[in-house]
């Protein structure tokens, strides 16, 4: 199980496709413009990578090297079909709003890259918690861009608006919406704020992590560590007995 809750955490944090690894751009892009497209396309793409993993990882013995990738295609166009007619059926605003992009997730590069890297060299059940890492890591990014940039430019979040907008006509004054943030401009700033807000917080850890290693005596070099209490057991002075 120590392995299944690493893929969970590669997935949403050490190779997140979104803000580490920047794979489907396409989607991530044109169809942020509000939280709920975002949820929907990255729950989306959750259910055919886990499901397409899974299928992939049991058919690993069986599909020749030779058409590993038109096989890999099929599987994952069978099931981006049936959650195509599901969105369809049940979900008919989101199948509207997300358009062209449902079918395109069958060329999507984290789906067919899970599928070349880890389901097809793996075990069931690791590769489906592989596919639900990069599924949710996915998900946490579209719906982290399409929040910010529907509260920004609409001041509504999933819908309801949040802040009372300005009516100059009616002479009340309030919130005027960015709009530019909507627009395909908006997805590029949105995407790049939140990349480099990450690597800072990244960074910020990793210094903080180096200054408590070397607070404990132990720099980059341990034949010139201070510390006798550690560098004797690694340099043996002679005189152990």
């Amino acid at each position: 199980m120590n392995n299944c809750t690493e893929r969970i955490y590669n997935g949403l944090v050490k190779e997140n496709p979104t803000f580490v690894l920047m794979l489907g751009m396409c989607p991530t892009l044109a169809v942020t413009t509000s939280a709920i497209n975002g949820v929907g396309m990255g729950l989306s793409t959750t259910v055919v990578l886990v499901l397409s993993n899974m299928l992939i990882s049991m058919l690993r013995k069986i599909i020749p090297d030779s058409v590993r990738m038109p096989a890999f295609i099929v599987v994952v166009a069978s099931f981006v079909t049936i959650v195509q007619f599901l969105l369809e059926g049940f979900v008919p605003s989101l199948y509207a709003s997300l358009g062209l992009y449902i079918p395109l997730i069958v060329v999507n590069c984290i789906i067919l890259g899970r599928a070349e890297s880890y389901a097809s060299k793996n075990p069931v059940m690791p590769s489906i918690f592989d596919g639900i890492g990069m599924g949710l890591g996915f998900t946490v990014g579209l719906t982290a861009i399409g929040i910010v940039r529907e509260v920004i430019g609409t001041g509504a979040i999933f819908g309801q608006q949040l802040l009372p907008l300005a009516d100059a006509a009616a002479g009340k004054g309030g919130y005027v919406p960015v709009t530019i943030f909507i627009l395909p401009p908006g997805a590029f700033l949105v995407l790049a704020f939140l990349v480099a807000l990450q690597n800072k917080v990244r960074n910020n850890a990793a210094r903080k992590g180096k200054k408590v290693v070397e607070a404990a005596g132990c720099g980059e070099g341990c034949a010139s560590c201070g510390n006798g209490a550690c560098s004797g057991k690694v340099f043996p002075t002679g005189n152990e007995k």
